[in-house]
């Protein structure tokens, strides 16, 4: 018999029992669908989250923090040490050490109540200087940004972010030039910056002041949470980074890079630990979503055989007739085989939809620039994917109906 008489004829078989053909196909439909819809969302969240670094952060950037890399438990209490001090900034700051380097900012960070008359609003203040405006990406839209007078004097001013504008000053009065406590310290804005939106960094919710000023007057310490160094090009980051560690050692006489008491990171660092994260997460969800499959292919399985038993007739009159139990065989492997690419396709379909309404929702009411993508590799892997689990599991009953003595199944009853 001819390939395309036992496809048709499978067809048939389909179209005679189409709830349970549909039944059949709905774990492959959900398995299908929530591949596809955890791979286009994982995708769209990778591209947020990059895109949000790349934007925000200069990507000459390099961040130098206090205590080892983490490698496991074991480690986590060494990143809160205390290993940043000024003589590492001043030592890094000489050309010798760090040939490349364009721009070097001591940071310190803490969170409080900032209050202006009887408003008060939680904020993330920055000790940062005037290096943050290039190496953050910050402007002002009212008043001006730090000065490195402001910092060599331990001014007591501050830019403030649009949120925190809106939250302290609930009549529109005009912000620039009011004073506002911070911790109990009495701080003078003299800048408001535009609004930025969520970000790897809020600064909507943050006040920037000079890290003088934070350090001594609103923390009382003497260490850096951070020191971000900025090269002088994109080529030589890795240069830099290499110097950064040397001259950390000399300052810090460590000989043994293993005994490091800090880490050092740049812009493509942090893209590619994301990058890992992101791509593990998904794979772990899409291997739970894929338990579906299994599961469906097993209903699959079921359904085939109690559909051999019920054709039992049928198909010892086609035996009867002359079909071989190879065209038998075919013709419930290809019905298996339609059922699960069937399933497939109305996943990728559904699932692709389902994307795009999250993507439009996230847009809408998150208020994130999220971009809705569709896995081209992901849809044809869950086609080749689900046609393959109706291969495998409709292979048992395929033979089973092939195996049928045609005299026996004319008899039954």
């Amino acid at each position: 018999m001819k390939v395309k008489h036992i496809f048709k004829t499978a067809l048939i078989g389909l179209k005679t029992n189409k709830f349970r053909s549909f039944l059949t196909i709905l774990g492959i439909v959900i398995g299908i669908t929530s591949i596809i819809l955890i791979m286009s969302l994982g995708n769209g969240a990778q591209s947020y989250i990059l895109n949000q670094i790349q934007g925000q952060v200069s990507s000459r950037v390099i961040e130098i923090k206090p205590g080892r890399q983490s490698n496991g438990p074991s480690d986590f209490l060494s990143m809160f040490s205390d290993s940043l001090k000024q003589k590492d900034v001043d030592a890094l700051s000489k050309k010798s050490n760090v040939p490349n380097l364009s721009g070097i900012m001591p940071l310190v960070f803490g969170s409080g109540s900032a209050s202006f008359a009887s408003e008060i609003y939680q904020v993330t203040f920055y000790g940062m200087s005037d290096m943050a405006g290039q190496m953050y990406n910050l402007s002002v839209e009212e008043g001006r940004f730090l000065s490195d007078d402001d910092v060599k004097s331990y001014s007591d001013v501050a830019v403030i972010g649009a949120k925190v504008r809106e939250k302290l000053f609930v009549n529109n009065e005009e912000a620039v030039g009011q004073k506002i406590k911070v911790k109990g310290k009495s701080l003078k804005i003299i800048g408001v910056m535009p609004q930025k939106g969520q970000g790897i960094i809020s600064f909507d919710d943050a006040i920037i002041i000079p890290y003088t000023t934070a350090q001594v007057y609103i923390l009382g310490q003497k260490y850096f949470q951070h020191i971000i160094v900025e090269a002088d090009t994109e080529n030589n980051v890795a240069t830099v980074v290499e110097d950064i560690k040397t001259t950390m050692r000399n300052s810090h006489n460590i000989t043994d890079p293993e005994k490091d008491d800090f880490s050092v990171s740049s812009q493509a660092d942090a893209v590619k630990m994301v990058s890992s994260i992101m791509s593990a997460l998904t794979l772990f969800l899409m291997a739970v979503a894929a338990i579906s499959l299994i599961v469906g292919g097993i209903g699959i399985m079921n359904i085939m055989l109690v559909s051999v038993t019920e054709r039992t007739k049928e198909i010892g009159l086609r035996k009867a007739l002359g079909a071989t139990e190879k065209d038998v065989l075919l013709q419930f492997l290809l019905e298996a085989v339609v059922l699960t690419g069937m399933g497939g396709l109305v996943g990728i379909i559904l699932g692709s939809v389902l994307s795009f309404v999250a993507s439009f929702l996230i847009n809408t009411f998150g208020g994130l620039s999220w971009q809705f993508t569709f896995p081209v590799g992901s849809a044809i892997l869950g086609l080749i994917v689900s046609s393959s689990v109706g291969l495998v599991f409709g292979l048992y009953p395929a033979r089973k109906a092939a195996e049928k003595s045609p005299m026996e199944a004319l008899r039954y009853e």
